[in-house]
C-alpha cells in the first residue's frame, strides 16, 4: 500500500474544502471495506483519504412522509436491525442480512458501497425494486438521482466531482405488495452470489398484476431492471404460465461476466430461473385479503 495521508474532517463543509483542495489525488473512506483492498491491490494509489466516520448527521435512519431516509454512513448492520427498516421495508431488512458477514455488515456502509459500484453487490437490486434515490450532496446542494440512473458501468456511479453520497431516500411499498430478495449462493455465506433478483409484486382484486418490479444482480455491469418481463405481467393475471413467460424474457437483457462462479450461459440460465422464483415468493408474500 503506498504511502497517503488521512484526514478526518466533521463537517460537510471540511470535506467540500479538502475534495476542492486535493481533486483527483484523494479518495473519500465510509466503511472503508472496499477502498482498503484496492489500495492494497494498487487499484487505487491516493495521496490523501478522506474518512467520514467524524462528520455528523450522516449515520440516522428516518421515517419521512414519503418513505424512509436512510443516512450514508449507516452500516449495513445498522439497517438490518433497524425496528423502522424492519416495519416499513422488510425486503430491505431481508437483502442487508444476506450481505457476506456481520464483520463485513458492521463496518460497510450503505453509501460506501453504492458509490463503489460493484455490480455484484447485494442491496442495489432490492434499492432499485423499492424504486430508491441517493442524496448527492457537494457546496452547491443537494441532487436526487434514481439508483436506476445511478450505476453508469463497470465500477463506474454518477458520481460527480465534489460530492458525497449522504442519504438514500427509500419510498415505502404501496399496501397490498409483496416483496423478495433471492441470490443463488453456491459457494461460502460471504461470498457473491452467482446470481440474484429483487422483486417487488402488487396485484388486483380480481388477482391480475397492478405493478411488478424485476430487478437483477450479478448479472452484468450493472443491476438490470428486467423491464420488458414486467411489461409482460402487468395487467395480466398471475399465472404460473404467465410469470414463466415473463421471466423466459430476463435472458434477453442479462449479460453475465463468465467466472469461477460460473459461465455467462449459466448465469442466463441462473437468471431466468430465479426471476421466476422471485416474482412467485413476491406475490405469495402479499398479505391475505390484499
Amino acid at each position: 500500500m503506498i504511502d497517503f495521508e488521512y484526514h478526518a474532517p466533521t463537517s460537510l463543509d471540511q470535506v467540500f474544502g479538502l475534495l476542492d483542495q486535493y481533486g483527483d489525488d484523494c479518495r473519500i473512506m465510509a466503511g472503508g471495506t472496499a477502498l482498503v483492498i484496492q489500495m492494497k491491490q494498487r487499484l487505487s494509489q491516493p495521496s490523501h483519504v478522506i474518512g467520514l466516520r467524524r462528520v455528523e448527521n450522516l449515520n440516522s435512519i428516518e421515517s419521512t412522509p414519503e418513505g424512509v431516509r436512510i443516512g450514508g454512513l449507516c452500516t449495513q448492520r445498522q439497517i438490518e436491525n433497524s425496528i423502522l427498516i424492519g416495519e416499513d421495508l422488510p425486503l430491505l431488512k431481508d437483502t442487508f442480512r444476506k450481505v457476506a458477514t456481520p464483520r463485513i455488515r458492521n463496518m460497510a456502509t450503505i453509501g460506501g458501497g453504492l458509490v463503489n459500484g460493484d455490480p455484484n453487490q447485494d442491496p442495489p437490486p432490492a434499492l432499485i425494486a423499492l424504486g430508491a434515490s441517493a442524496v448527492m450532496t457537494s457546496s452547491s446542494g443537494d441532487r436526487v438521482v434514481p439508483l436506476e440512473d445511478f450505476f453508469i458501468d463497470y465500477y463506474e456511479t454518477d458520481v460527480q466531482p465534489g460530492e458525497v453520497m449522504t442519504s438514500v431516500l427509500v419510498p415505502r411499498v404501496p399496501v397490498g405488495s409483496g416483496s423478495v430478495y433471492l441470490k443463488f449462493l453456491p459457494r461460502t455465506a460471504d461470498d457473491y452470489g452467482t446470481v440474484s433478483v429483487a422483486s417487488v409484486v402488487s396485484k388486483e382484486q380480481d388477482g391480475t398484476c397492478k405493478d411488478v418490479r424485476i430487478v437483477l444482480g450479478s448479472a452484468g455491469v450493472t443491476p438490470i431492471r428486467a423491464k420488458d418481463a414486467e411489461d409482460a405481467l402487468r395487467g395480466k393475471p398471475l399465472t404460473d404460465e404467465n410469470i414463466r413467460a415473463a421471466a423466459a424474457l430476463v435472458k434477453d437483457v442479462v449479460d453475465p461476466l463468465e467466472d469461477f462462479r460460473g459461465s455467462a450461459e449459466y448465469k442466463t440460465d441462473m437468471a431466468e430461473v430465479f426471476a421466476r422464483r422471485a416474482v412467485e415468493q413476491a406475490m405469495a408474500a402479499i398479505p391475505v385479503g390484499s
